[in-house]
């Protein structure tokens, strides 16, 4: 998702939530640091000198904690909501908008909630975990602001990304179907006039004389001198990475060393030869868009592989946080 002018909205919430709930931290914990009073009521406020717990032991670090916990299972119901798109539950564009704010907003709510200590080793690993997701996040979302642009300017011929195999397999049976016309055509030469048959021959009291059979003669067309350099170029460069798993290893998969060989190539071949040359660049430019496609295809998409198993895993360990902090400290 993009973010421009129609998250402005989301982005005041945000800004002043955060400052709300720092607010209260401050007048809870740090009231000296603030130019006015502000009480908390007596249900929430809790003196740490005296009970002896942390600021996520007190009312208030709860609900901060709570809140963002709230905003972990809302967030990781996102993938639900994508697999069903009719459900009536809110547009899914206003689903991906809180996903992307809401989350932001606990990262002070995390750090109001800790009172910006580690604490113990499993608070430390619930910490790191949240950090990989968070940066992960931010990251997807980076790459989608300038990945589809990038492939707009790059990938003139994008195609459906589920369709490459395809494709790519079209051009290969085309290149050697293209390759197979390159081999000389072999036609058996026109049988001579037959002699008179035995029989009649022998009726007319004539010996009859066994001939040998007629050598069958194959006729061959003069030689282009094209054809040696087109099928040369082809069995070494155009074939191997038109086949290739990842062409851009290879000679051809790079733009200008490629220009520059078929560049050679119509210099060296026939003018009844460039069309098939030109085809066969053709071929050859479409397969490096396309791995240029997949390759950004896996950029946009690549860093899923690790934000979900480590929301999933960010959720196991806030469910075990919430637990051993309500049953065990």
């Amino acid at each position: 998702m993009i973010i421009n002018r129609q998250h402005w909205g989301w982005a005041i919430i945000v800004i002043l939530a955060t400052g709300v709930a720092a607010l209260l931290y401050i007048g809870e914990f740090h009231p000296q640091r603030l130019p006015f009073p502000l009480a908390m009521p007596a249900s929430l406020h809790r003196d740490m000198a005296e009970t002896g717990r942390s600021v996520a032991g007190t009312p208030l670090g709860l609900i901060y904690g709570s809140i963002a916990a709230g905003i972990f299972v809302f967030a990781a119901l996102l993938g639900a909501r994508r697999k069903r798109p009719t459900l009536k539950v809110g547009r899914l564009q206003i689903w991906l908008k809180a996903h992307i704010w809401l989350t932001l907003l606990t990262v002070p709510l995390i750090l109001l909630h800790s009172g910006f200590s580690s604490g113990s080793p499993m608070t430390k690993w619930l910490l790191v975990i949240y950090a990989i997701v968070m940066v992960s996040g931010i990251y997807g979302l980076a790459l989608q602001h300038f990945i589809p642009r990038l492939m707009k300017e790059q990938v003139p011929l994008e195609t459906i990304f589920e369709q490459i195999p395809h494709l790519l397999n079209q051009m290969r049976e085309s290149a050697n179907e293209l390759r197979k016309g390159l081999e000389p055509a072999l036609a058996p030469a026109p049988a001579a006039s037959s002699a008179p048959p035995a029989s009649s021959l022998a009726t007319a009291g004539i010996a009859a004389v066994a001939e040998p059979p007629a050598a069958t003669t194959v006729l061959e067309a003069a030689p282009d001198p094209s054809i040696p350099v087109l099928k040369e170029f082809m069995d070494e460069a155009a074939l191997p990475y038109l086949a290739a798993h990842r062409g851009h290893k290879l000679l051809l998969g790079a733009q200008r060393v490629s220009d520059d060989q078929f560049r050679l190539l119509k210099i060296s071949v026939g003018a009844e030869w460039q069309g098939k040359v030109e085809q066969l660049q053709a071929w050859c430019d479409e397969r490096r868009q396309l791995d240029l496609q997949t390759k950004l295809q896996h950029w946009l998409h690549g860093w899923l592989l690790v934000h979900i198993p480590f929301s999933i895993l960010l959720l196991i360990f806030t469910a075990w946080h919430a637990v051993a902090a309500l049953f065990f400290y």
